[in-house]
Formats: C-alpha cells, sequence, structure tokens
C-alpha cells in the first residue's frame, strides 16, 4: 500500500530536503523516523528538494508499506521521534498511482521581503531584511516579465544536469507581490521549478530594482540561458513551500 505525508519544516538547521552525505537532511531524519516506528528500512519520496535554509509549511511525501497501518498511531508515534522543527501533519492511504512528484499539478512557493528599517528578531530566520528603498512599481514591473511559458536555463543552477538539462520550459503561472506586514511576499505559482528558480527569480528582480540590471535586459537574460546573465540569488531563509496541488 503507498501513503501520502503532509509536512511543514524549519530548515534552519538543516542541508535542505534530500539525503545527503554531509549534512542532515529533512529526509533522512524522516525515514529514520519512519524506519524506527515501523521496524523496517524505509524509503520516502518527496515532491521536491528545498534547499539548505528553506522552510515548508506543505511539503508532500509518500512511502510505500506491505501492510495496513493506523494512519492516527503511526502519526503520533512519528512526531514523538521527530524533531520538534519537523512535523508530519497529516498521514493517508492514497492509490498506488499516487506520486508526491510526478501527480502534482501546480506548487506554491512564498518569497517573504521585509521592507521595514528595523525587523523584529523573531523574523531574521524567516525574511529576507531588504537595505534599500524597493520600488514596488517597478518590483511589479519585472516580476510580470516572468510570468508565462519560458526557457527558465538562466535562472537555474545546474542547468546544464537533471531536469533543467532535460527540459528547461517551465510555466510560470503567477508571480503576486502581496503586503504584509513590514514588507510583501512575493507568491510563485506554477507547475514545477527548476533547481533554485525561485531564489534566483527573486534575486534578479531585488537586482533591477536596486539598479543592478535594468528592466529592458531581462528578456535577453532569458535569452542568454545563461545563469552567470541573472542576478544574485536571494538567501535561502526567506522561501516557503506552501502547498502542492494534486488536483482531484
Amino acid at each position: 500500500m503507498k501513503y501520502k505525508l503532509l509536512l511543514a519544516y524549519d530548515g534552519t538547521q538543516y542541508g535542505g530536503w534530500q539525503v545527503q552525505p554531509n549534512a542532515i537532511s529533512i529526509q533522512a531524519t524522516l525515514e529514520n523516523a519512519l524506519t524506527i516506528v515501523l521496524r523496517t528500512p524505509i524509503a520516502i519520496t518527496g515532491a521536491g528538494r528545498t534547499d539548505a535554509g528553506v522552510h515548508a509549511l506543505g511539503q508532500v511525501a509518500h512511502f510505500s508499506f506491505l501492510e495496513p497501518l493506523d494512519c492516527f498511531r503511526i502519526l503520533g508515534s512519528l512526531n514523538g521521534l521527530l524533531p520538534p522543527d519537523i512535523r508530519v501533519l497529516s498521514l493517508e492511504p492514497v492509490p498506488d498511482e499516487f506520486h508526491a512528484r510526478y501527480s502534482a499539478k501546480s506548487k506554491i512557493y512564498h518569497y517573504h521581503l521585509h521592507l521595514d528599517p528595523v525587523m523584529n528578531p523573531f523574523y531574521r530566520l524567516y525574511r529576507h531584511h531588504i537595505h534599500f528603498s524597493l520600488d514596488l512599481e517597478l518590483l511589479r514591473s519585472a516580476a510580470s516579465l516572468f510570468i508565462g511559458t519560458h526557457d527558465f536555463s538562466a535562472f537555474a543552477n545546474e542547468a546544464a544536469e537533471g531536469a533543467a538539462a532535460k527540459n528547461p520550459i517551465r510555466t510560470l503561472s503567477r508571480l503576486d507581490i502581496v503586503p504584509q506586514e513590514g514588507g510583501v511576499r512575493l507568491e510563485f505559482e506554477g507547475e514545477s521549478f527548476l533547481y533554485k528558480m525561485v531564489r534566483n527569480i527573486t534575486g534578479t528582480l531585488l537586482d533591477v530594482c536596486r539598479g543592478k540590471i535594468s528592466l529592458e535586459s531581462i528578456p535577453d537574460i532569458f535569452a542568454s540561458k545563461d545563469r552567470r546573465k541573472g542576478g544574485t540569488a536571494a538567501p535561502a531563509q526567506g522561501l516557503f513551500l506552501v502547498k502542492i496541488h494534486y488536483g482531484k
């Protein structure tokens, strides 16, 4: 049988979602807890890999197990074993054809920018503090150029590897600038995203607003397919994977 996990985590202390040799990962921590609870090695598949320091409110993963599980009991046991910065929000059986990554219809990411001169210290791990005057109209104008279907090679790390090498074409259906206390958040929605695409787009938008990149040059950056032409990646701590849509 196949089971779907809905997860939230504070990524501050982790090297990212994916298992890796030199850092603690969300995936490995969760697999270890599942292995203890179910008394057999468990491998999980996530909907996407979040980078070191990136957070999630709605990450999704799946795993398979031969026997039916008491999901309520397993959920309590998992959260009792996991560190307090990782929580399994729900656990439920799903059809065998469900796949956390390939069944996803769209993903929503939020990037939080703090614009006030002084930032509440409790936000420091979850927002990027901007220390220059940000022109919101310019930010919106620049953001509009990213909406639609494009080759996002210039905004992807490792563009010659993995998914980006196979197909760097992505559709960004929404990039909204939403006011919030102390600043704004950038809301990204698309079917899928390339490696570090959201952080690279955000950094490029900020470079436009600080005058390092001209608004008119953005189409040329797309056409170049060269990551070196884009802006500096925005820091990890402002980024949240908020929700993954699977349709019906």
